[in-house]
């Protein structure tokens, strides 16, 4: 009897297998490492702290998951932090301790004021600063609380917990940098690549017509997450390599570029559009005498054939696009002249588009001269001083101020009313989970999760320190019990959705069943502490549900202002600080913008109304700085003085565009309008009244550009000035197409 043939089965080759490895190594096996990493710092800091004999290695432990960062630089600048924040809480620690060390109600409120001045410190800065603001109000509770139960000792007990906590950030400083290490350069390298390619692409679609209001919207929603992520890990970089640092000057650089030349490309693609709506035969004109320079800019952003992804060919864009920028103000002229003797043609319109086209060109050039300087190790456009300017809510960085100092006084009254034992833990953890939550988009979920972790913590340390702690004896013995424990809690903490739960479970798994030279079997207090700590994460995310909530629209509308009030800082800010004014008002849109994002992400409706706003306060923000920038380089001459009409007109316009978005109103749109319909009028006139030198009639007619510029986006149908119903929405009439001023 013949055997049945065996089915075939599909084999894998060995580049899929390799492929597949690859796949999983650049995944989970990152974590995978990160997780090896994280438990060999905690068993390093941990041995050490044993062999100096500290009173409580925890402190070391606990201290390792709170800085343990995949990247390096991260933990590098965590590590810095908190540091500094450290020895500010222990010398605030120290004179409140002299202070009020009699009066435990007195020390109670002063604790509770200084974590809340931090805390609204915390709130106010972004990414790693805030940490130290976390630590120093945190600090002054860890150590003074505690201490103030015995003030005889404790200037020794805050010297000794900051050797606990030194020896932890060391240790997770050490395995971070020399054991497989992961670098944030690289993450910001393949960021710039991927960013310069993406807006190449955009770029080439949106002068190809090929892209529509919602791919726009996504594009610039994802530059604006880009540009604020750039930032962050551009300034953790700085401290894990030197090669950071010498491009650091160029990095931020670029980015400011960026954000210059997407707005300017925003405007430029708004303008065609709003012409082509007009349906006006002028207006048509003026848009076909524009479109063959737009067809010329995709070429110029490929090499080859092929799109430019490095440095080193960016060189071959940033060349191509210097000759354009040479020979485009010629050609624009000798098109412009054809119009002229062309009936009904809105030479108005072609020369702002022109001037928008220029302005574009020139930025354009100079993102890609800065991308191809980062292929060497030192170049001239490192000279940089723009800085990125995060701009964060200062009410709201008081409610957090002022919800933490709260939640402290109310579980410190509890505290001395109970003389509850576990009371110091319970008030110093509130004070910590405050601070750590508020930095979150949703600290009422980041505070409920950091309670569900510790209840699995405590669980689990229960079970480790009174069944398995009394059957084992060494030190390799002790690392081999925590292992597993350890291991659940930082594979939590690489998960996103299980990210809150790790953190809790990890740093206060530290604190329950973390081992101390000695280590005391005591039921009673372990229970205590655990229900402690589960208590002070509740009434921590209660207050966060209850006392202003992030989440509120309060807050959406509060930084929805702010972003309006970028405008204002356009229209108003220093005119002797005209060069730095950009990247502040760029940055700061850009930021603000991406906070609510954050406070919305559930919301499309929100997300989209305020991408809305960000176009209107870009487009127009822009044009004011401009126009400012152009009167103040005017050269010196009787007709270009501040008294003389024209120039008053444009302080009316600056005045009046800055009270419309400041209290958006029906009102004060009208206002707007008018006042730069009349500044129009006014340059014009000025222009026929003489003759300037051919670079000041140039000027002139640039500062005219804006104005007109600054009108049509006033009277942009989808402008949410002129929308119903919004905030600030003017008017239920909104005007359709573009009313030219001319």
């Amino acid at each position: 009897m013949s055997a049945k043939p065996s089915a075939s089965r599909p084999t894998q080759t060995p580049g899929a297998l390799y492929g597949a490895f690859l796949d999983w190594a650049r995944a989970d096996g990152r974590a995978w490492i990160y997780l090896f990493k994280a438990l060999a710092a905690c068993f390093l800091a941990l041995g050490i702290a044993m062999r100096l004999d500290l009173p409580q290695p925890r402190t070391a432990m606990t201290t390792v998951f709170i800085v343990m960062q995949p990247q390096s630089g991260m933990v590098f600048a965590k590590s810095f932090y908190r540091i500094c924040g450290t020895l500010i809480g222990l010398v605030v620690m120290l004179a409140l301790t002299g202070l009020f060390a009699q009066q435990p109600e007195l020390f109670i409120i002063a604790t509770a004021i200084w974590v809340g001045i931090c805390t609204a410190g915390a709130a106010r800065n972004r990414n790693f600063r805030s940490y130290g603001f976390v630590l120093a109000g945190y600090t002054a509770a860890l150590i003074g609380i505690p201490a103030s139960q015995h003030p005889d000792g404790a200037f020794l007990s805050a010297l000794t917990r900051v050797a606990e906590v030194v020896v932890g950030i060391v240790c997770a400083g050490v395995v971070s940098a020399l054991v497989l290490p992961q670098h944030a350069g690289e993450q910001m390298r393949s960021t710039v690549r991927a960013r310069f390619s993406s807006f190449v692409d955009y770029v080439c679609a949106a002068l190809s017509g090929n892209a529509d209001r919602a791919r726009i919207e996504d594009t610039n929603a994802k530059f604006v997450a880009d540009i604020v992520g750039f930032e962050a890990v551009r300034s953790v970089a700085v401290f894990e390599s030197p090669d950071a640092r010498m491009r650091n000057g160029r990095l931020s650089r670029l980015n400011s570029e960026f954000m210059t030349v997407s707005t300017r490309f925003h405007a430029l693609h708004q303008l065609m559009n709003r012409l082509r709506a007009s349906g006006t035969a002028g207006a048509t004109a003026a848009v076909d005498a524009l479109e063959p320079y737009f067809r010329e800019i995709s070429p110029l952003l490929s090499k080859a054939g092929e799109p430019v992804l490095t440095a080193a060919d960016a060189s071959h864009a940033a060349a191509q696009l210097e000759a354009f920028k040479a020979e485009l103000p010629k050609r624009v002229r000798t098109t412009r002249a054809s119009l002229e003797s062309a009936a009904n043609v809105p030479l108005l319109d072609f020369d702002t588009g022109a001037e928008l086209l220029y302005c574009f060109v020139d930025d354009l050039h100079a993102y890609a001269a800065t991308y191809a300087s980062l292929a060497v190790a030192t170049h001239e456009r490192e000279r940089w001083v723009e800085r990125y300017a995060p701009k964060t809510n200062g009410i709201a960085a008081g409610v957090a101020g002022l919800r933490a100092a709260i939640v402290m006084s109310i579980l410190g009254a509890f505290w001395l009313a109970t003389a509850w034992p576990s009371g110091t833990t319970l008030t110093l953890t509130a004070a910590a989970v405050c601070a750590l939550a508020s930095s979150s988009p949703n600290p009422t979920r980041t505070a409920f999760q950091m309670a569900g972790g510790t209840m699995l913590s405590s669980l689990l340390a229960m079970l480790l320190t009174f069944g398995i702690y009394p059957h084992i004896d060494g030190f390799a013995l002790l690392c081999a019990a925590l292992t597993p424990f350890l291991a659940l809690g930082v594979w939590m903490t690489t998960r996103p959705k299980l990210a809150g739960y790790g953190v809790g479970y990890c740093i206060f798994f530290c604190f329950l069943a973390g081992p101390d030279n000695v280590i005391h079997y005591d039921p009673t207090t372990f229970i205590n502490d655990a229900l402690a700590l589960v208590l002070s994460m509740l009434v921590v995310s209660i207050a966060f549900a209850v006392l202003l909530p992030p989440s509120t629209p309060w807050l959406r509308n509060r930084l929805l202002g702010d972003l309006r009030a970028q405008v204002v800082l356009a229209c108003r800010g220093r005119v002797g600080r005209l060069w730095r004014l950009r990247t502040r008002f760029e940055s700061g849109a850009r930021d603000l913008m991406y906070q609510i994002n954050a406070l919305a992400a559930n919301e499309p409706d929100v997300k989209r109304d305020t991408m809305r706003w960000m176009f209107a306060v870009l487009e127009i923000g822009n044009a004011v700085i401009d126009l400012r920038s152009e009167v103040a380089t005017l050269p010196h001459d009787a007709r270009h003085a501040p008294s003389m009409p024209w120039r008053v007109s444009l302080r009316a316009t600056c005045d009046a565009v800055s009270r419309l978005f400041a209290r958006p109103r029906a009102g004060r749109l009208d206002e707007a309008l008018a006042a730069t319909a009349g500044a129009i009028g006014a340059v014009q006139q000025t222009l026929a009244a003489f003759t300037p030198p051919r670079d000041e009639r140039h000027q002139l007619q640039r500062i005219l550009s804006h104005l007109h510029f600054i009108r049509s986006a006033l009277l942009d149908p989808q402008s949410p000035l002129g929308q119903p119903g919004a905030e600030g929405g003017t008017r239920g009439d909104a005007p359709q197409g573009v009313r030219h001023a001319t």
